[in-house]
């Protein structure tokens, strides 16, 4: 998971803190030492989205749902991932399973921006039609 050259250029594009460059650097160097901490996973997938570095957000999003697949929470950060990178059938398919395991924060979920380019998928408001009617 070694991002070094994408992370030199997301320093000088996004203006990435130096504390938060750091802190990716030394997640990335811990993961390699324990790749199954949940715990360095989350807080490293945190800081991929934060800085917007989709591709390496969803490495560790899958990454998290192959090792805690009862999670509702990994499964609909999973969506937010596969949305932010286009990927809207695989997206709807994780928010849907985030949502049988007992994902229930319909507002959040009509407003985040990281769903939003779903919102004029079919399969999408289908799957916010039916919450809607269950609650």
């Amino acid at each position: 998971l070694a991002a070094a050259p994408l992370l030199r250029k997301v320093t000088a594009s996004m203006e990435i803190d130096a504390q938060d460059a750091f802190d990716i650097k030394f997640f990335e160097n811990a993961l390699k030492r324990d790749p199954k901490s949940h715990e360095i996973l989350e807080l490293l997938g945190s800081l991929y989205s934060k800085y917007d570095m989709a591709r390496q957000a969803l490495r560790i999003d899958r990454c998290l749902a192959r090792i805690h697949p009862e999670d509702p929470r990994i499964h609909y950060n999973l969506a937010c991932s596969l949305s932010l990178l286009g990927r809207k059938r695989e997206a709807v398919a994780a928010l849907s399973r985030a949502i049988e395991l007992g994902y229930d924060d319909m507002p959040w979920l009509l407003q985040d921006p990281d769903l939003l380019p779903l919102n004029n998928h079919s399969a999408f408001k289908s799957l916010v039609a039916e919450q809607k009617c269950s609650f």
